[in-house]
């Protein structure tokens, strides 16, 4: 009996650890399949990816004039929210958001879906709307759902996401069209941005994003990542900033007594640089043609006409001509130069002077200080042509003024083998030019005779907020500091008796020459560009080179009545900033 209970008992032991074995292999088996199978399990790592961002644009006196704010997308899936609780999501949707209940609604119940609440939340409001998600979890305001075409179970909450960056530009027109503008670019579902026109242009380089920085690691189950020592991290390195030399309140007072003379003058433009004549820094590039960077309608203000506008200069080459001509040594001061009586007769051409004379026979000095045409024609025509054309180019005409902003025409200059042609340019026509190519000729004689490139950045700033100077060129001598001297004393005298009497100030060292051309079509004169180009100087050791330049006035178009009188409210302005002391 014993026997047969023993072996009873040891066939149970074998059957049961059969069916061990066998529910052993069941088990493997099942997670062999599974483990192959294409499910829908939560996926329980997350990353988050934050672009850089473009740098900042920095004023002399630390305004911010362009920065980026980082923007969001936010997005939520109509078929995992619940229908009875979808009035509170709403609400709370619109309360964080800002959004009214009106259009969240009615995205919500356009389509059965992925839906795409926002583009442009910005990073204060992505914030909250994150925390929006973990308590709309905890309420129950979302639940899973399932695929219907694959029996997936699907269960997502409210995405926060960033899509993009936008440029801010605080101070609306002012500095535009120097500082420029931004475009987008598609960087997969990211939009960033590049320069295009201006400072944003020319240091797009520096400006640029550098590295995006991402994390990725195990999230909870509102989406948010988990910090602990598993996640992986990349440092995000932003554009470098770029701060200019002009004072974003001085600026603005230049700006101002643009907009002022350009509605009196009735003109299509007024422009205005002013530069610190011994190392080229831009103090103001100013015109009363700007926009506002959130309604461009007319395309043509963002050209900066300072350097894209090319025009015949006028009378204010005179001063350059006589210079080359006390470089070459072919003229004195003191010679002395016929008139005419105000016209004369140069091959087929009669030229004309503006201004009478109490006699025909005037200096060399005075031709300058009086705006003769007749007596410049004469003049030029003691250039040979090689001397004419070297000592124009010397002086930056038809050269780049190597001025930090892209788009720059250099106008150009006809043949100098001809009489007539080169008396045209002693008096300013038969060649273009751009203003700013002036504007670095004429500061040759308020530096002694050296020659600086204009710039208007001044540092570029890396990601620690540390500033690094950007270098000056070397400056490179034109004239001799006696004949630059000579120049110098010549254009006092053209503002103390002469055609620049409008651009006096009281208390400071002015000098400066008046420009007056006409604009042909169809050899016919339709507008005027008159200009007036000179220096303001303290005994302080203070000194700038301005230029003024009025495009088609309509009303009091000669330079001596139109750009004069603005350059002298310029200087009353650097006045009352204090960088020019009165005497």
């Amino acid at each position: 009996m014993n026997n047969q209970g023993d072996k009873a008992t040891g066939n149970k032991f074998a059957e049961f650890f059969v069916l061990i074995i066998f529910g052993f292999i069941i088990f493997t088996a099942m997670l062999l399949v599974w483990s192959n199978m294409d499910r829908d399990l939560p996926n329980f790592k997350a990353s988050e990816v934050h672009t850089a961002l473009r740098g900042v644009i920095l004023s002399e006196d630390n305004y911010t004039l362009a920065a980026t704010k980082r923007l969001y997308e936010i997005s939520v899936d109509t078929r995992n929210l619940d229908p009875n609780k979808k009035e509170l999501f709403i609400k709370l949707y619109s309360i964080y958001s800002g959004d009214s209940e009106q259009n969240v609604r009615a995205a919500i119940d356009k389509k059965n879906g992925n839906v795409i609440l926002s583009y442009r939340i910005d990073s204060k409001q992505a914030e909250h709307l994150r925390s929006l998600a973990k308590t709309l979890f905890k309420l129950g305001v979302f639940k899973s759902y399932q695929n219907s075409q694959n029996g997936k179970v699907i269960f997502n909450g409210m995405d926060v996401v960033e899509s993009g960056e936008m440029r801010i530009y605080p101070y609306q027109d002012t500095l535009e069209p120097l500082i420029g503008y931004t475009n987008k670019i598609n960087m997969g579902r990211i939009i960033k941005r590049e320069g295009i026109k201006g400072i944003e242009r020319y240091y797009n380089d520096r400006l640029a994003s550098i590295q995006d920085s991402y994390l990725i690691g195990s999230r909870d189950v509102s989406n948010t990542i988990i910090l602990n020592r598993n996640i992986q991290a990349k440092e995000r390195v932003d554009g470098q900033g770029v701060q200019i030399s002009i004072p974003l309140k001085f600026q603005k007072a230049v700006e101002n007594t643009l907009d002022k003379h350009k509605q009196k003058l009735e003109a299509k433009e007024v422009i205005a640089v002013v530069m610190k004549s011994d190392t080229g820094d831009i103090l103001s590039l100013a015109t009363s043609n700007r926009y506002d960077r959130n309604n461009v309608r007319d395309i043509s203000l963002l050209n900066i006409n300072a350097v894209e506008y090319t025009y015949q200069p006028g009378s204010v080459m005179k001063p350059i001509i006589y210079a080359i001509l006390l470089r070459e040594k072919k003229v004195e001061p003191s010679d002395i130069v016929n008139v005419y009586g105000g016209k004369y007769k140069l091959g087929q051409f009669w030229i004309k002077d503006e201004h009478a004379f109490e006699s025909n026979w005037v200096s060399a000095e005075n031709v300058v200080v009086y705006s003769s045409n007749i007596g410049i024609a004469q003049l030029s025509q003691r250039l040979d042509t090689l001397s004419y054309y070297k000592g124009l180019t010397d002086f930056g005409i038809t050269q780049k003024s190597q001025i930090d902003l892209s788009y720059e025409n250099t106008g150009y200059i006809g043949s100098l083998n001809g009489d007539v042609y080169k008396g045209n340019v002693g008096y300013g026509y038969g060649l273009h030019v751009n203003f700013m190519q002036l504007i670095k000729a004429f500061n040759v004689f308020n530096n002694d005779g050296f020659m600086v490139n204009p710039k208007i950045a001044a540092f570029i700033i890396d990601k620690f907020g540390i500033k690094h100077e950007i270098g000056y060129d070397p400056k490179i001598s034109v004239l001799p500091e006696d004949i630059a001297k000579i120049v110098q004393k010549t254009l006092i005298k053209a503002v103390s008796v002469g055609t620049g009497v409008k651009a006096q100030v009281e208390g400071i060292t002015v000098g400066g020459k008046t420009g007056t051309a006409e604009i042909r079509k169809d050899g016919k004169i339709v507008g005027y560009d008159s200009s007036f180009i000179g220096f303001a100087n303290d005994d302080k050791g203070a000194k700038y080179t301005i230029g003024v330049l009025v495009i088609e006035p309509s009303k009091s178009y000669f330079g001596s009545q139109s750009a004069a009188p603005i350059f002298k409210d310029i200087a009353l302005s650097m006045i009352d900033e204090g960088r020019l002391k009165k005497d």
